[in-house]
């Protein structure tokens, strides 16, 4: 089991802008280090620690419900415990029950309790329109897939700078790879298509994030770290074993 500090950030201003850095001369308090889930106690703490993080960054105010969250920190939770994450800072949310026009991507320092990036993302053009209604781990489906991935190395290619990810979830997510579902910068994903009321463009099935955006993005959250895809729709969130163990 990995133990994980998380320091409270107080006067934490929370915006939606990209790399939010820390104020200067912020002090930081030193939180409990988190123990093994395999207790009733233990759950608890990480419960308290998830509404910790939750409420410090805001996320509520910037669209992400609290059961997503939850979700999102239990997958987390329990890749840490499997010793499967490289790097444990950082767990990346992407809210597919959101509207493309919302910027439904969130990149948190969970080690700092931090907000690093809250931005846009796409979703597969076989999964809907503006909203992402239907999902799929099968190829050339362009659609997007469920659940929990760990990013990978990066790669220069048709789309400049990308991102491997590696889906963890049998049934799920698993053909990742194989599809060559990464994350890469799209010019079709960006603030003035929102400003002007025009919903998202669609990937083949990517996490497709602002081209400008991009490479910070990867940069930060490559090479091991989490990231999770949610919908509450379907039929993912009764049957992922990640969830329900």
């Amino acid at each position: 089991m990995r133990k994980l500090l998380l320091p409270v950030l107080l006067g934490l201003v929370c915006t939606s802008f990209t790399l939010i850095p820390s104020a200067p001369g912020s002090q930081l308090k030193t939180l409990p280090v988190l123990r093994s889930h395999t207790t009733e106690d233990s759950a608890l703490s990480g419960n308290s620690e998830a509404s910790l993080i939750y409420d410090k960054t805001g996320l509520s105010a910037l669209g992400l419900t609290r059961q997503a969250f939850d979700y999102a920190w239990k997958g987390y939770q329990h890749l840490l415990n499997k010793n499967l994450l490289a790097h444990t800072r950082y767990l990346t949310i992407c809210d597919m029950s959101q509207s493309s026009s919302r910027k439904r991507l969130y990149i948190i320092d969970a080690v700092n309790g931090r907000l690093i990036t809250n931005t846009y993302v796409a979703h597969g053009k076989n999964s809907g329109g503006e909203f992402a209604t239907k999902f799929s781990n099968t190829p050339e489906s362009l659609q997007s897939s469920l659940g929990f991935y760990i990013t990978r190395q990066t790669y220069t290619g048709e789309h400049g700078l990308s991102l491997r990810i590696s889906g963890v979830e049998p049934g799920f997510n698993d053909n990742a790879m194989a599809r060559s579902i990464v994350i890469h910068g799209a010019a079709y994903v960006d603030d003035a298509r929102a400003k002007a009321g025009i919903f998202m463009g669609r990937s083949f099935g990517c996490p497709a994030v602002p081209q400008r955006e991009s490479e910070k993005i990867i940069q930060t959250i490559k090479n091991g770290t989490c990231l999770f895809i949610y919908h509450p729709g379907g039929n993912y969130l009764a049957h992922s074993k990640i969830l329900n163990g």
